[in-house]
This record gives C-alpha cells, structure tokens and sequence, in this order.
C-alpha cells in the first residue's frame, strides 16, 4: 500500500522535521496498511512561510484569472486518470465500501475540478458600475491570499477538491491539513500538484492530528481557515479565528431530517433512504438520519424501512456487494455503539440492529445498521450527531408539525421532503430553516450550487460561485475622468 517517507512542502517533496509517524489501520482487518510522516509546528510553519512567500512576491496571484484556469484543467486531465486507485486508496484508508468509493469519493471529485473551472470561466472579476456620487466604481475581485484548509476523513478527497480547487482559481496559496486517518488520498493528489506545475510554495499538504491542525489554525501566517468538521471543534476555530479578525469558513455537523408526507411512496421513500440516511455507512454529515413519518400512515413507512435496513449487505467494503462498510476508527465504533445503547436506555423502540456486533464480523470496526422507532425529538439520538448507521424515527401530526420538528434542532445543514405533490413539498421545504433541501431525494451536493448550513451547522459557503467568492476579497475603487 501507498506510503511515503517525505512531506509535500511549498510544491516540493521534503524530509520532515520529525521520526514521528502516522500508522494507517485498515478498518476492515484492524492492520496496518501504510505508514507516512507526521508532521509537526517546524513542518507547519515552513509550509506557511512557502505560502506567504509565494502569496506575496510569487507570480501565482498575478496571473490572469486565465491561466489560472488552464492549470486546474490540467490537474483534472491527471486526476481523471487515477480515479481507480483514488477509489481503492480511500475504501482501504477509511472503510467505504468500493461502490461508493468509485462514484462519490473519487470520479464525483473530477467532476467537480471541472464544474469549478467553468464557474471560474464565468466569473465576473471585474465589475463596473455607475457610482451614485457621479464617479464610475469598479468592483474587483481578488484573492484572499494564504488559506489553511482543514479536511476531515470521512469524505477526504471530496472536500479537498471543495477548497483546493477554488483558492487555486481565486489565486490563492493553501496549507491543507488532511485528517491522520485518511493521509493517502492525501499524499496522491499531492503528486498530482507537483506533476500539473504550478509555481513554487502555492500548494502543501501536511496530513496530521488535531495538534497541527490548532497549530495551523493559529498561525499568524494565514489569512483565511476553511474549516469542514465537527461543531464543537468549529466553535474553537471560530474563537481563534474571531480573535485574530481572520476570515472564516465553517462546514460543520447535521442532524438533518427527512420529511415524509403523508401521500408519498412507502417504496419510492424507503429506496431513497439508502442514500439520504446511511451513504458512507452513515458517515455523512448531510444524512438525514431523523425520519419524520405521519402517524396516519406510520406503520407502512416503518414496514418498509424496515426491510430496506434489514437486506443491507454489511462487510468487506472491497466486496462490491457490500452497501456498508466498518467506521473508520475503533474510536469511532465505540462512539456510534454508545449511542444505541443510549437510545435504548432512554426508551425508544429498537426496531433493527442493535449494539452487538453484525454477525460474522468480529474482526473490523464495524456497527450494525439500525432502526429506532417513536422516539421523541428531544431524545439524545434526535438530536446529536452520531455519525453512524443508525435512524431515528419520529411521529408528527400534521405538516406543521412536521415542520417544528424539522427545526427543532441546533444544527441546520440538510434536510428532504418525500411527496409527489411538488407544490405541496416545496411549500414544507420553503418553512424549515436549513442550508440545503431536496425534493424526493437527499440533497444533491451540486458543484454549481452553494452548500453550506445555518444554526450550529457552519458560516459561508462552498461550491458555485459562491464558493469561489469566499476566497476572494473585494476592493471598490472610484475613478474620476479629469479633463
């Protein structure tokens, strides 16, 4: 497997400042499959000194927004051609089955390098408007300048593309910090950096733990944090960040519910929550894993919820049969266990699943899929992120109720509605306050439109041109035509 002795340092391959090391564990088979430098502070700040440099004397920034263009074209071309074993690095680094590797974590992030470089294509850098006090202004765009990017391990190359891509059409420099459980993926696009020639210190990438990462955030080299993570782990960038009056942008936790209405599909709904609720093995922070389900018709979305957890093949996620694969750490199991043995001890119904270990899988990290029913909203598993396979269903009365639960929440990221009367679900849709919604399906993370969340689920926006704006600032300047 994949492993590496150096560093990615300011576009270049250097030796670390420490012996320390990162072990990558299959969480299949709980061994070792690779192992790879860990960097600490002198690695983190040479990294930002290669940026800054870069940033402010190198040609990079200076280039036209053209140019720019044609070098993320090239990445895409090189990156396209290693979306196989960008597949398999992943589903043996962190556990997703290989289905969904290939698709979500490795040719959907292709896809996105290219959608980004059309919205860049389109972009307006500079505007002119006709000023009210008699002088044209003109609106410039222009880059942010060193970004340190925090990329979590549960859809690692997907949100690297996320922020690598815009701050490099932007004409910014970024210091990504992958998680330490997902370094490969990590360690291959840096060799797709090196090889698309962009000018020295644009680009480093320094997977480590959560040490380099406040380091990172802390630093007084770095102009802007694009942060994607956990909500309390967010509220301490924010606070750093806050402090310093350094730009910021937070891509945080959901518990994000599914509305079902009462005239939709028991089928159609149940198919749509293998997606919607258990993608990545319900390691999403997009899954609606809170079910809303109308006490008129309860029984027949349950039954058929039901039997669409209870035929989900669980195992080796090389297995392209497998639909869920383990969690990605021991860690990790343990956390998602606990929370079924506190669903069961507050008294929600166990339906499917349950804490024990799926059967026939004792070796590997892994959950079985499970189904609480009538559970209360207020309940610890409706209301807290369990980043597992594991649903909560909840009776409501009638639309309106149905919307208050949706709500009734501190975070606010995702959501769906399940009806075949469009009029009536976009009317429900256009009543819960979240950043994103869909229609009789999860919502689709589309490049050329803005995700992002509300409440505790995170500040600005990625993806679209929104996205790209986040990594620019703009500056107005004034003009008077003398004679």
């Amino acid at each position: 497997m994949r492993g590496t002795e150096q560093l990615f340092i300011g576009n270049q391959w250097v030796a670390p400042s420490t012996t320390a090391t990162i072990e990558v564990i299959s969480p299949h088979t709980e061994q070792p499959i690779a192992r790879v430098p860990a960097p600490g502070p002198p690695d983190v700040d040479r990294a930002v000194a290669a940026a800054r440099a870069a940033f402010d004397t190198g040609p990079w920034p200076r280039l036209d927004p053209a140019e720019r263009l044609a070098v993320v074209r090239r990445l895409a071309e090189l990156y396209t051609a290693r979306v196989d074993e960008i597949a398999e690095l992943i589903t043996a680094e962190m556990g997703a089955p290989l289905t969904f590797s290939r698709s979500a974590h490795a040719r959907l992030p292709g896809a996105m390098i290219r959608a980004f470089a059309d919205i860049a294509a389109d972009f307006e850098w500079t505007e002119t408007r006709a000023g009210f006090l008699g002088s044209d202004i003109l609106v410039c765009k222009r880059p942010v300048g060193v970004v340190g990017a925090i990329i979590p391990w549960n859809m690692p190359m997907f949100l690297t593309v996320a922020k690598l891509i815009p701050a490099l059409l932007a004409g910014c420099t970024i210091v990504l910090k992958p998680s330490p459980e997902t370094p490969l993926d990590a360690n291959l696009m840096a060799e797709l950096i090196e090889q698309v020639g962009l000018p020295p210190g644009v680009v480093s990438v320094l997977p480590g733990d959560r040490e380099v990462g406040r380091y990172l955030v802390a630093h007084p080299g770095v102009d802007k944090v694009s942060f994607t993570g956990s909500t309390a782990a967010g509220r301490q960038v924010a606070q750093v960040c806050g402090s310093a009056l350094r730009k910021v942008g937070l891509e945080l936790g959901g518990k994000s519910a599914a509305v079902v209405l009462d005239d939709a599909d028991p089928q159609d709904f149940a198919t749509g929550m293998m997606v919607a609720g258990l993608m990545n093995s319900g390691q999403a922070c997009v899954a609606q894993t809170r079910i809303l389900l109308p006490r008129s018709r309860y029984q027949e979305y349950v039954d058929a919820l039901a039997d669409m957890v209870d035929k989900l093949v669980v195992g080796d996620p090389f297995d392209t049969a497998t639909q869920v694969g383990p969690m990605v750490s021991q860690r990790q199991q343990q956390r998602v266990r606990g929370y079924i043995e506190q669903g069961q001890r507050d008294g929600a119904r166990l339906l499917v699943g349950g804490p024990d270990l799926p059967e026939g899988l004792e070796r590997g990290w892994y959950v079985r899929p499970t189904i609480f029913v009538d559970v209360d909203n207020a309940m610890t598993i409706a209301q807290e992120e369990i980043f597992g396979p594991v649903l909560s269903v909840v009776p409501y009365d009638n639309d309106e109720h149905a919307v208050r639960l949706a709500d009734a929440t501190e975070y606010g990221l995702s959501g769906s509605v399940w009806t075949p009367d469009l009029d009536r679900g976009l009317a429900v849709a256009g009543r819960i306050r979240t950043g994103t919604l869909g229609i009789n399906q999860p919502y689709s993370m589309d490049p050329f439109a803005p995700f992002g969340g509300v409440k505790s689920s995170g500040i600005g926006r990625e993806f679209g041109r929104e996205g790209l704006d986040g990594f620019l600032d703009t500056t107005s300047i004034s003009v008077r035509v003398t004679p």
